[in-house]
């Protein structure tokens, strides 16, 4: 179950109140930026939480950086959610992590963190019904489209999974995989309020100003749904 510690209700608020767009990052598809550069321009931009995402770096040199995006995130009052790594997520003092389905267990680093945000990935229906008894704050539907950050899949839900996995579970949901900005209208319609992006971001030419317009675009999605009612 999820706690309801002062500081976790905090964090689960602003997540819920605030997140539109989620970056996540990826040095590597950054066309020779750093990640440090990247947080600096998304936070420009107005994003209100980024995730960590760094599978290349040692253990030292991904703590030192985790502790730069801490700095970064809590002068900018964004969520930081560090993915896999809860060592480093603790040892930071990040406000979340992300789990994979071959990530540690949701429910024993619940035991272990119960003030932090935990996400998990749902790739089945049953992974998102089953979300919140494991201890999770939001899952993640995805992959939804073809996307040059997972290798080996050929299997992608398309964007009518939203609303069938979306009936499964009453905790926030963010959606991810192949997501290019002309497809936020179709996937606000849909039910999406949190939409996370690597490449969009990560190889756009101007990552600040590209940052704002995907803010913008789901901003004028969910209104949109809103007049429709």
């Amino acid at each position: 179950m999820v706690p309801p510690g002062s500081l976790y209700q905090q964090r689960l608020a602003q997540f819920i109140e605030q997140v539109t767009l989620y970056p996540v990052s990826c040095e590597k598809l950054a066309c020779g930026r750093t990640d440090s550069e990247w947080l600096e321009a998304v936070l420009a931009g107005g994003a209100r939480i980024v995730q960590l995402r760094d599978k290349e770096s040692d253990d030292r040199t991904l703590f030192a950086k985790a502790q730069f995006f801490r700095r970064k995130t809590a002068a900018a009052g964004a969520l930081f959610i560090v993915n896999n790594r809860l060592d480093i997520a603790l040892l930071a003092g990040a406000d979340g992590i992300h789990l994979g389905n071959s990530d540690l267990p949701a429910p024993e680093v619940r035991q272990l963190a119960p003030d932090l945000l935990i996400g998990v990935s749902a790739n089945t229906r049953e992974q998102a019904a089953s979300a919140k008894a494991r201890g999770a704050s939001y899952y993640n539907i995805g992959p939804l489209f073809r996307t040059a950050t997972k290798s080996g899949l050929t299997a992608f839900l398309g964007d009518q999974a939203i609303p069938a996995y979306a009936a499964e579970s009453d905790l926030p949901f963010t959606v991810m995989g192949g997501i290019k900005l002309e497809h936020v209208p179709r996937l606000t319609a849909l039910g999406a309020r949190r939409i996370a992006v690597v490449t969009a971001l990560t190889q756009a030419a101007d990552i600040e100003q590209e940052t704002r317009l995907w803010i913008d675009a789901i901003n004028r999605g969910i209104e949109t749904g809103r007049t429709r009612l």
